[in-house]
């Protein structure tokens, strides 16, 4: 099978980082105003109820499919889905923080997507005060 095409979900691409941060302070980044400005786009108002709305600056609709506080948020981004989620590391020390998306069109959206979540990744870890070469 070709890397990223999956039986089930299409074409897909994960991006993770460990943070030498406890979860629910990654946690509290990434669901907040800033932290959703950087990976769903600047001035998304992103609701914590499932099945509501949001809408980017840019345009893209999408509906909230679940949020679990402390745990992970999944959205429908325009026709594929997103999932930001946050977990302890296995070390126990620190946090893993994962964003995941599913259903994109084709192996050059998956590459255009990885790009993408990896400067998210990098700048999240920038505002979290992270230097990548801690990480």
């Amino acid at each position: 099978m070709t890397t990223g095409l999956t039986k089930d979900a299409g074409w897909e691409i994960g991006v993770s980082r460990t943070l030498p941060l406890a979860p629910a302070a990654v946690w509290d980044f990434i669901a907040s105003a800033e932290g959703v400005a950087l990976w769903l786009g600047d001035g998304v108002r992103l609701p914590t109820r499932k099945g509501a709305a949001y809408e980017t600056t840019d345009g893209i609709t999408g509906e909230v499919r679940s949020y679990r506080p402390g745990d992970r948020i999944r959205v429908t981004y325009g026709t594929s889905t997103v999932q930001v989620a946050v977990s302890a590391a296995r070390s126990g020390n620190g946090a893993v923080l994962r964003f995941h998306q599913e259903r994109l069109a084709g192996a050059e959206e998956r590459e255009r997507r990885r790009a993408h979540w990896q400067a998210v990744a990098t700048e999240v870890m920038a505002a979290l005060g992270v230097d990548e070469g801690r990480a």
